[in-house]
């Protein structure tokens, strides 16, 4: 059997490619922590998570300090059981934030080793439901953008093929509102329309705001509450026909199946970082599936689209590019579709000269 015999970590820093702000933050980089394994039999896996700027210096202490000295002598292929006795050694720090984002760097490696080993692309290896997902394009619709540049990014955005657009919401209701009518006007019904809160908002007021919204058409609306809100999310869900989409902000598979069985979430966002991996992310599809709910997950193109294509309740990805500076291509797109990569491994074509040029720690 093949045998993990070295494992390391460290943390990259990614200027983000365009100004980015919404109702809470303005985004100023991206924090990317990368794992390597290697196997005895001369395998590799790389994997990566990532923070919005903070964080990333923490999670590498965690990999470091606990984590990667467990998986010398380990059988690579065994990632449910390392994810397992991975997520047991930090009890004491789950469910939380930094734990999930260490052991989504470690699982992903492992998952990327397992899918060069068995010469398949992830995609297929974790169940092949379809060889592309429509995308929805988010970098044309931040806050601090004017209404007519809304407007010109939408358009925009419709005449290159896309299926449909993310605009953040978070000012004034009436402002709000104005906004969104302008690009509804601007883009016809037959375009999908998303809105995102940033949980932002009270439950009575993002009851108040989707009542004022509702006439657009919106497609979903996104993290309107706080996500430890779901309360607020089910008494949201049942007075409004906006489908709630919530998920990015959620650490834990029990997380998801609490929101699934109250009707709290209308989409879900489950984000293969903030989740601990492909392990959970897998299982947490497959939870919506069972309760008739899609999956369109945060961030994470470049990865996500193989999690969409393996699973058959993805709906849309969500086209944000953050990696070009460190790989060397970018994913296909075709008819306003994200088309599965097909080389053995994650499907990301990493420079690894760019990443060595970018690392800190």
């Amino acid at each position: 059997m093949p045998v993990i015999t070295h494992a390391e970590a460290y943390l990259v820093d990614l200027a983000v490619e365009t100004v980015r702000t919404d109702a809470l933050q303005t985004f100023v980089k991206q924090e990317t922590v990368f794992v390597e394994i290697h196997t005895d039999d001369g395998g590799s896996g790389l994997g990566y998570s990532y923070t919005i700027g903070t964080g990333g210096g923490a999670v590498l202490s965690l990999l470091r300090d606990s984590l990667l000295g467990l998986l010398p002598g380990k059988d690579p292929r065994r990632v449910e059981a390392i994810w397992r006795e991975l997520f047991l050694t930090t009890k004491a720090t789950t469910v939380g934030a930094i734990t999930s984002l260490a052991l989504a760097a470690v699982d992903t490696a492992l998952w990327d080793w397992r899918s060069k080993n068995a010469g398949e692309p992830l995609w297929m290896l974790a169940g092949g439901a379809k060889d592309r997902i429509p995308l929805y394009d988010t970098e044309g619709g931040w806050l601090q953008l004017s209404t007519d540049e809304l407007v010109a990014g939408a358009k925009a955005s419709q005449a290159a093929g896309w299926p449909g657009i993310k605009m953040k919401i978070g000012r004034s209701p009436a402002d709000d509102a104005s906004r969104v009518a302008a690009v509804r006007e601007a883009v016809g019904p037959d375009f999908d329309v998303m809105l995102d809160a940033n949980q932002s908002l009270t439950a009575a007021e993002a009851l108040r705001r989707a009542r004022l919204l509702e006439p657009y058409d919106p497609y979903w609306l996104e993290e309107p509450l706080p996500a430890e809100d779901v309360a607020g999310h089910e008494r949201l869900a049942a007075g409004t026909t906006i489908p709630v989409a919530v998920g990015e902000s959620m650490y834990a598979i029990g997380q998801f199946a609490e929101y699934l069985q109250r009707g709290a979430a209308g989409i879900v966002q489950v984000d293969v970082a903030r989740i601990g991996g492909i392990t959970p992310w897998l299982k947490v599809a497959h939870l919506a599936e069972a309760a008739n709910v899609p999956v369109c997950p945060h961030f994470l193109m470049e990865l996500h689209v193989s999690l969409c294509c393996a699973v058959p309740n993805s709906r849309y990805l969500e086209h944000i590019p953050q990696l070009r500076a460190i790989t060397r291509d970018e994913i296909a797109v075709a008819d306003g579709c994200a088309l599965a990569p097909l080389s053995p491994g994650l499907g990301i074509a990493w420079d690894l000269d760019a990443i060595d040029d970018r690392r800190v720690r």
